[in-house]
């Protein structure tokens, strides 16, 4: 599988677009366009807006319900009560891609963000991914930043680059990642052993979680490997961007010593 290309320069990049209205909305979902976020007034209804929560249903996209006020503030359209936010970049499918790595000959290195919101800190993560030859980003459908203009522009472009995967459940990716041969570390402060102990040379999946409340405590609960960065000094934690550097870059080093 190709990964997506940028082209740096002036040449101009689409970010992202609002849609308005029931229709117009149905029709991007027709044509394949990627739905990042999708808002819808309170209190719609009638048949066309029945049609299209059973459209979004048969997708799996799911809406947030807000008052015109917010609706109004975004555009002085008319929206008729409904605007989607298209994503600038198209998300691929883990289970796709993984058969793909492995027919190339190379070996897996993913990297799962477990309720990463601050965009700029996805758009940091992007750029340090895809220069350490990360295959994929893994990201969670709900609880995730968006990739917006901010994120892309803090990526230098890695958003249009790395491929990018948007999942239901990141436990069942999870899952189908363990049942493929790629071994899940978790990046947590949460064990005894640091991240300099482990093999990152065979296919791995590294999760960092949000800054907050770090990795779920299910994916903590299936991971083969947990793993923190030691520290030293009196503050207790990297900021998650950082964390992403170090321990990516611990992988590329260990590959590179083969």
């Amino acid at each position: 599988m190709q990964q997506q290309q940028w082209r740096g320069g002036h040449e101009k990049r689409e970010t992202n677009q609002h849609v308005f209205g029931i229709r117009a909305v149905l029709e991007a979902i027709d044509s394949g366009k990627e739905i990042e976020s999708l808002f819808v007034q309170r209190g719609l209804g009638g048949a066309l807006f029945l049609e299209l929560k059973e459209v979004l249903r048969r997708h799996g996209i799911t809406y947030q319900q807000v008052p015109i006020e917010k609706l109004n503030r975004m555009t002085r359209k008319n929206h008729q009560g409904v605007i989607a936010v298209i994503s600038p970049i198209t998300y691929q499918r883990t289970e796709d891609l993984v058969p793909a790595i492995y027919e190339r000959g190379e070996v897996p290195l993913l990297l799962i963000l477990d309720g990463v919101t601050d965009v700029r800190n996805l758009g940091a993560i992007a750029r340090t991914a895809e220069c350490a030859g990360v295959h994929a980003l893994i990201l969670p459908k709900k609880g995730s930043a968006e990739i917006n203009p901010d994120a892309i522009k803090t990526s230098a472009g890695a958003l249009f680059k790395i491929n990018v995967c948007r999942e239901d459940s990141l436990v069942k990716t999870v899952r189908f990642l363990q049942d493929s041969g790629i071994q899940l570390v978790a990046c947590t402060e949460k064990t005894a052993e640091n991240l300099y102990q482990l093999d990152y040379t065979g296919p791995t999946a590294l999760v960092l979680g949000s800054e907050e409340y770090g990795i779920s405590d299910e994916l903590i609960r299936i991971a083969d490997h947990l793993a923190k960065i030691p520290m030293t000094g009196s503050i207790a934690s990297l900021n998650v961007s950082v964390s992403a550097g170090v321990v990516l870059y611990e992988a590329v080093r260990q590959r590179l010593a083969i």
